[in-house]
């Protein structure tokens, strides 16, 4: 009676600690890879830049993350847009409706987001997880005209976010993770890879 009522207590207080283990504030930072595709861009554009989030994990499954990222490089692009768009005559032909073939650059300034994250544990150490939210991103761009004048823009956009991706831990705080997020904005189409680390308390 004795030997089960100890065994029963010392499972019990290991089922507390590893619960006490699923819950509990985490940090993460790391580099972040952006394709952008403004409207009027022929192709996505490749900018580097770094990222933190910081979230609350409620239990083994759901957490809840705020994540912002800002620019280190701009990425280059080819843009074409017609010249009414920015309300601008660039070869002074009177006629508005011409379309510019610019290159240029953009920056981000910044991106932040909210998620809700889910957690599916497949091993002892690694973790996969999808997240879904909403973020809100600034960009600016500079573009040099076949005229030779120099536009520069700053846009912004904010929309739903989809991603998915997978941690390892290290040790019992300390772990490494990867993902890919989605973020579908009106006038910006961005896909993100954030590879960092992690730190749980």
């Amino acid at each position: 009676m004795f030997r089960s009522l100890l065994i029963a207590t010392a499972a019990t207080g290991l089922a507390a600690a590893a619960h006490a283990q699923d819950s509990g504030l985490y940090l993460e930072g790391g580099y972040q890879y952006l394709d952008i595709k403004p409207d009027g861009a022929e192709s996505g554009v490749d900018t580097n830049g770094i990222a933190a989030r910081a979230g609350y994990q409620f239990n083994n499954v759901f957490s809840l993350e705020a994540e912002l990222a800002t620019g280190i490089e701009d990425g280059e692009f080819d843009y074409n847009v017609d010249e009414d768009e920015f309300n601008f005559d660039d070869n002074n032909d009177g006629d508005l409706g011409d379309v510019i073939g610019a290159s240029g650059d953009v920056g981000l300034n910044y991106l932040t987001g909210i998620y809700g994250k889910a957690n599916l544990p497949l091993t002892e150490r690694l973790d996969a997880y999808a997240r879904a939210g909403y973020a809100y991103v600034d960009l600016d761009a500079s573009l040099v005209t076949p005229g030779g004048n120099v536009i520069s823009v700053e846009d912004s956009a904010d929309g739903p976010a989809f991603g998915a991706g997978m941690s390892y831990d290290l040790s019992e705080n300390l772990y490494l993770k990867g993902d890919y997020t989605y973020y579908s904005f009106d006038n910006t189409d961005t896909s993100g890879v954030m590879l960092g680390v992690g730190y749980k308390f």
